[in-house]
């Protein structure tokens, strides 16, 4: 009688199953579900109350201005005429935030590589907290600093850079006078922004996967070259959400701005000529002595800021939803 032997069989696959859903049938989920839900709904409600409210009184004073509302040099809703416009305000705001973003990412991308990357751990934490808690200190004292210490120390600098970049007539100074102008502003908003974007770059810098790092290391790769091929191609996208998060700052700053800059109706490509303006600045300047149609005025100009902030936060989150690492989309 022959023996049979059992023959092997192949394991029959796994059957693939569907991720169990969370129950939301319990009264604290049901809770937790309509709190949520009811603050996503009542942000947006705040968002379009101000829009409609900005928007009201920004027609009421428009259409009373015997100027043209963009192209307008003068400020003057209480005249009679009234005759006002933002084109100062729009290219003080503009060219004060540009300067601001040309001097701080770079200088925080390479504070943030720095204590990512090449401080040693006892070093690279108290850098850390020193950078966030320059972040939480109010406008007011910025601007205080600014006007007492900056302002009389940037005459030199001034000097300096009309006398060897003044036929750039950017650095030309025509007028005689203290450093109060776009120049002026336009580093103090970088020393501003400067730990927000430092912070969330350093954050962003921490996320590389060790993993490519180690690689590139065992490739022969130098530090900066692990740095130029791994970490900042990874770090891009954060770096940009970051540098537009600063630059929402910029845009908005009153206080600082209000303390620093001495305000003119005039654009000047001099801008180490005194004068100049913002939205929030000429907001913060004149809004207690306005009248009501004044204030209307002023409201309109803010209106503009309003449309610029958002465009400005929109494109971040663009760019942070690009990349789903910093988006949450894994969370």
């Amino acid at each position: 009688m022959a023996s049979t032997t059992p023959t092997d069989t192949p394991p029959a696959p796994p059957v693939a199953r569907k991720p169990a859903r969370p129950k939301t049938g319990s009264a604290g989920d049901k809770v937790f579900l309509g709190l949520s839900r009811g603050s996503g709904i009542l942000l947006l409600v705040i968002m379009a109350s101000i829009a409609v409210f900005l928007t009201y009184r920004a027609a009421l004073a428009v259409s009373k201005d015997e100027g043209n509302f963009l192209t307008t040099f003068d400020w003057n809703p209480a005249g009679d005429p009234p005759v006002f416009g933002i084109a100062v305000l729009l290219f003080g705001t503009i060219v004060s935030s540009v300067i601001a973003m040309a001097i701080a990412v770079p200088v925080a991308v390479g504070i943030a590589l720095f204590i990512s990357h090449y401080a040693p751990r006892k070093l690279a934490a108290p850098l850390a907290y020193v950078v966030d808690l320059l972040a939480a200190v109010p406008s007011i004292v910025y601007g205080i600093w600014g006007a007492l210490v900056l302002v009389p120390y940037l005459e030199g600098l001034n000097l300096w850079l009309d006398q060897f970049f003044g036929w750039t007539y950017i650095f030309e100074k025509t007028e005689v006078g203290v450093a109060r102008s776009l120049f002026t502003v336009g580093i103090l908003l970088a020393i501003m922004i400067l730990p927000i974007v430092t912070s969330v770059s350093r954050e962003v810098f921490l996320q590389v996967p060790k993993m490519n790092e180690e690689a590139a290391l065992a490739l022969g790769a130098t530090r900066w070259e692990v740095i130029r091929l791994s970490v900042l191609p990874f770090g891009r996208s954060g770096v940009i959400s970051a540098s537009m998060l600063g630059l929402g700052r910029a845009l908005g700053e009153t206080m600082a701005v209000a303390t620093v800059l001495s305000p003119s109706f005039l654009i000047s490509g001099h801008l180490l000529n005194p004068g100049g303006g913002t939205f929030a600045q000429n907001i913060a300047a004149k809004f207690d002595e306005a009248d009501a149609y004044g204030r209307d005025a002023l409201i309109a100009s803010g209106l503009v800021l309003f449309v610029l902030t958002l465009l400005v936060n929109g494109a971040a989150r663009l760019i942070i939803a690009r990349r789903k690492e910093y988006s949450g989309a894994n969370a």
